[in-house]
């Protein structure tokens, strides 16, 4: 049996969740969609699960040109 590669997960894998911006709850299908840059202080980072990426036609950030 072949050792698992960087893209496949195994049962005991850690599963990454975060708080999505636009439905307000965790999802394990967020993605970084927008940042926000403030002049002094910390920005901010609004994720986005898959549905409400489809619904509000929202892109990744990594997949912006």
């Amino acid at each position: 049996m072949s050792e698992p590669t960087q893209h496949e997960t195994t049962p005991d894998s850690p599963r990454t969740i975060a708080w999505c911006s636009w439905h307000q709850g965790l999802s394990g299908t967020a993605r970084l969609v927008r940042i926000i840059e403030q002049a002094s202080g910390p920005g901010a980072a609004l994720y986005a699960c898959a549905s409400c990426r489809e619904v509000f036609r929202l892109v990744p950030v990594a997949d912006q040109p």
